[in-house]
């Protein structure tokens, strides 16, 4: 048995407050991960608030987790004791039906996500499915890597997934904790990159980190001036947009793709992406397999998210920088609970 100190949500919407809970002994296929740090990702946000409906309380936040293997189940042959790992938004999949059996393992219809019916990283332990408990390459920092296994993943994934090559014209929108790498994996993957923001402080940083253009997003003349122009256009933002601008701007079988949770429906002319063979998709975390890929490409570009760093015990300050929109760009959180 193991007791757990972390910091808990009562209710929704309320402060975070020291919580323990106790964990059985692992399960043969499960990994308990020393949490060393954790990042503060939007979605944490939205769970706390239960703005999906799927929230329980007491909810221990926190998927970004980046720490050392504790203990482990007698399966887990592929993972030793100390060995830095990191885990994002899911826990556990069947590894029988056809997308775990594909390769295709976030996909899987019975996921197990980090946040929802258990407790997540905001704390100094938490479980894992072994598969999902990723090594973590020595070129890495601990400090640094924990956004990558949720917002790296986000928008690494679908630069994979969709085939985006290195001599396409790509668009970001949104420059912020998911945008500020896309732009950097896009970059060091040879695209020519544009990066629309709403923010002009924010383009000469977007150029330090890899566009080579940018665009005001607030701007429907600017806007117009993309037309036909970009292969592939990522939306890294939460808010309803211009989708009709976004969708001309895309070249002949261009693809529109969002990554940034729209509560709102998005409506789009069906005549333009009829005749410009054009699409709209979508994509969550990726794999574990497409997690490896990423961290070594992280690891072999020198990628790195640009963080602000707190002490676990104060994570309703760093939650509230959140929530203030004042992060640049993601916040990481250090382990002083234990």
């Amino acid at each position: 048995m193991t007791t757990v100190h972390a910091m808990a949500a009562k209710n929704a919407g309320a402060p975070l407050e020291r919580f323990e809970y106790d964990l059985s002994e692992p399960g043969p296929n499960d990994v308990d991960i020393a949490v060393t740090h954790c990042g503060i990702c939007h979605t944490d946000l939205s769970m706390l608030n239960d703005e999906w409906g799927m929230s329980t309380y007491p909810l221990v936040p926190g998927h970004e987790v980046v720490g050392t293997v504790a203990a482990k189940g007698e399966m887990v042959k592929h993972l030793e004791i100390g060995q830095r790992v990191g885990l994002g938004a899911i826990s556990g999949c069947c590894m029988t039906c056809r997308q775990c059996v594909g390769g295709d393992h976030n996909l899987c219809p019975s996921s197990e996500i980090t946040l929802v019916g258990r407790h997540g990283g905001f704390g100094d332990v938490v479980r894992t499915s072994a598969q999902w408990a990723i090594p973590i390459p020595d070129a890495l920092e601990n400090a640094k890597v924990g956004p990558l296994f949720c917002g790296g993943l986000t928008v690494f994934n679908p630069i994979t997934q969709f085939g985006v090559r290195p001599t396409d014209r790509v668009g970001v929108i949104g420059i912020g904790g998911l945008g500020h790498l896309a732009l950097q994996f896009l970059s060091k993957w040879g695209c020519e990159v544009t990066a629309f923001t709403s923010s002009e402080s924010k383009m000469d940083e977007a150029k330090r980190m890899g566009a080579h253009r940018c665009v005001d997003s607030r701007s429907d003349k600017a806007l117009e001036g993309e037309a036909g122009r970009h292969d592939f256009i990522m939306s890294t933002v939460n808010v309803p947009l211009n989708w009709d601008a976004y969708c001309n701007a895309l070249s002949p079988r261009g693809r529109l793709h969002v990554v940034g949770v729209v509560m709102e429906p998005i409506p789009f002319n069906s005549m333009p992406m009829i005749f410009g063979q054009r699409s709209i998709s979508g994509s969550p975390v990726g794999s574990p397999g497409t997690t490896i890929d990423m961290l070594d490409f992280c690891a072999r570009h020198s990628i790195a998210p640009v963080t602000e760093h707190y002490k676990m015990s104060q994570v309703n300050d760093a939650l509230q920088h959140l929530r203030d929109g004042k992060a640049r760009y993601r916040i990481v959180l250090e382990n002083d609970l234990g």
